[in-house]
């Protein structure tokens, strides 16, 4: 999965409604009143009394050459967003979408909607010591939608008409127009200091340490190969309830690897302390051994309540080679899941059957009452049987057969102008019919999985190669979307809203870096993001969200892979964690956020 540099910044945006006669307290949710009542001490899935000391070293993959993760160019350094940026409001990370005051105590949304204000915390302060000023929040908010930043941030923020001065600690963000989750979306917006940038033109701060209000600092680092953070003793904010219990190591080291299979080693030799495993066949192979029968090193999984989103190889629209429906669906029928789950993945794998899997959110059934209501009036430009059939993907357990779907894909590449002949399948102007699958070198996983892929398409006289690059190529090749196909995860909140514009609207299908890797130009799936973007309330938003997920699914635009309900680590025994787990997070951001080092599991990891 390619690494996107701000998803993590982008994602959690919540819808909230506040009067407009005083100032709300400094929590919001979605459309229901916040877990959190006022004056709470501290989050329920941390430890407010874990110990701050110690240090921590993770793996990173590929290189990196960029401190600056907000710009279009180069790869940023792991930990630098995550450690170092604060937005306005921070979320919460057991309640469906909640937010509660950061840098700003409180907010006000304007009665027409069309405005929002927020006041800043006077004890706000960057690491230099600096006050956090509107000021800096306005051109944290005017940089990052200029051309001079990644373009995501002007599709992202596109009716935040502008963000206005009211004095020192109060910013107010005007919109264009009425959308109902965007006063949160601009709560979300990371902040740094105007001194960061200073005369530069932001695409050229590249190597330049970002000054930012965030609970660490960077230490030192080597290009390409580790970047070392250390917790910021005066951090302004440990004593808030939203941080209260976090934040808890003093040093995070990444240390950057080329290859997994070397991390793995690098890992058991004790080079670094902690593992998210994303490779089914070494989750239950690889992670054994002496150390871990001794307990030195603990194996475990973290269940979570994610929405899974949706994984696929993705076909890239831009090339002829897959514009015709037909064809794509004839590709998706080659892959055989179940072969694959019980020989590959040992039984590990749920098959992702919605963009929103593993949520309410995912289309089920056939479509009926509102959710119908939004897509009749576009019978006509959809296929037939989105209105008749449920969506599954396919299938060979009994009475399928890999054998009945091949038969299917090869009748349907014949209807395409396909033909096998002298000793491949060719067009109608004798062209074989071949692509290549790009990979980074951390997916190397995924060269086991589509050999057995390739094998099937190469029955359909399909050549399907696969080549493994380096991350910083990779990168560059994905962003100007040049590929054939590539492996891709849309990952999906709770409550999706203007990040899908990035994903699947035919406004970024032409911008490169956009998540819009697909290169999709559909009118109707362009009104369905819309439907769900302002939806009015969270039934809206949830019928919108099915509807959008069936037309996506009926248009074959990728070969759905396949999700896990838990999340696989193992670490080194020397680390506390709290006793309850959050509902919606990332492994890896949480275990930053609130582990802590443990003496006694210290002295069992030595």
């Amino acid at each position: 999965m390619r690494i996107r540099r701000i998803v993590a910044i982008l994602f959690w945006v919540m819808l909230f409604c506040i009067s407009q006669q005083s100032f709300a307290g400094p929590s919001q949710a979605l459309g229901y009143t916040p877990k959190y009542p006022a004056g709470f001490k501290h989050f329920d899935y941390v430890n407010p009394d874990a110990p701050k000391d110690g240090a921590i070293t993770l793996p990173a993959f590929g290189s990196f050459d960029t401190l600056n993760p907000f710009t279009l160019k180069g790869v940023v350094a792991s930990g630098v967003v995550e450690l170092l940026f604060e937005p306005l409001m921070d979320q919460s990370l057991d309640e469906p979408y909640s937010q509660y005051g950061l840098l700003a105590k409180d907010a006000q949304l304007a009665a027409d909607g069309l405005s929002v204000t927020y006041r800043l915390r006077e004890e706000a302060r960057f690491y230099d010591g600096s006050p956090v000023t509107a000021d800096d929040v306005k051109f944290s908010f005017d940089t990052l939608k200029s051309k001079e930043a990644h373009p995501r941030f002007r599709f992202y923020w596109s009716d935040i008409k502008s963000a206005t001065v009211v004095d020192s600690k109060t910013i107010k963000f005007n919109f264009a127009r009425v959308n109902p989750e965007l006063h949160m979306i601009a709560g979300a917006i990371p902040i740094f200091s105007r001194r960061w940038v200073g005369n530069s033109a932001f695409d050229k701060v590249v190597m330049t340490s970002p000054i930012t209000s965030g609970p660490y600092r960077i230490a030192r680092y080597e290009l390409g190969k580790y970047i070392t953070f250390e917790r910021n003793p005066d951090y302004w904010g440990r004593n808030l309830p939203v941080r209260r219990g976090m934040y808890n190591f003093d040093r995070i080291t990444f240390k950057y690897y080329r290859d997994t299979s070397v991390a793995l080693e690098a890992f058991k030799a004790g080079e670094f302390d902690f593992m998210s495993v994303n490779n089914s066949k070494e989750w239950a192979r690889d992670y054994q051994g002496p150390k871990f029968n001794q307990g030195l090193i603990i194996k475990k999984l973290f269940t979570h309540s994610n929405n899974a989103g949706m994984q696929g190889f993705v076909f890239n629209l831009r090339r002829p080679l897959f514009q015709d429906i037909r064809v794509r669906h004839a590709i998706t029928l080659a892959l055989d899941f179940e072969w694959s789950n019980r020989n590959l993945f040992y039984n590990q794998y749920e098959r992702c059957d919605s963009y929103f899997s593993n949520s309410e959110l995912a289309a089920r059934g056939i479509p009926n009452g509102d959710e119908l209501a939004l897509l009749e009036p576009y019978r006509n430009q959809l296929p037939p049987q989105l209105f008749t059939q449920a969506w599954r993907p396919p299938s060979t357990k009994p009475p399928g057969s890999l054998r009945d779907n091949l038969r299917q894909a090869k009748k349907l590449l014949e209807e395409a102008g396909w033909h096998y002949h002298d000793g491949a399948l060719r067009d109608l102007s004798g062209k074989p019919f071949r692509f290549e699958v790009m990979l980074t070198q951390s997916q190397k996983g995924f060269e086991r999985i589509i050999a057995p892929f390739a094998r099937n398409l190469a029955k359909l006289g399909i050549e399907a190669t696969y080549r493994s690059v380096d991350g910083a190529l990779y990168q560059r090749r994905s962003d100007t979307f040049d590929f054939d196909m590539m492996v891709q995860s849309f990952p999906q909140s709770m409550s999706p809203g203007n990040e899908l514009i990035d994903m699947f609207h035919s406004r970024t299908a032409d911008q490169e870096g956009s998540n819009n890797v697909m290169g999709l130009k559909n009118p109707v799936v362009d009104k369905m993001v819309e439907n769900v973007i302002y939806a009015k309330d969270r039934q809206q938003l949830v019928t919108a969200a099915r509807a959008l997920d069936r037309v996506l699914l009926w248009g074959d635009y990728l070969v759905p892979n396949w999700y896990i309900a838990t999340h696989r680590t193992a670490y080194w025994n020397k680390f506390g964690y709290p006793d309850k787990t959050p509902l919606y997070y990332d492994v890896s951001n949480w275990m930053l956020a609130t582990w802590w080092v443990d003496e006694h599991g210290k002295r069992a990891g030595e």
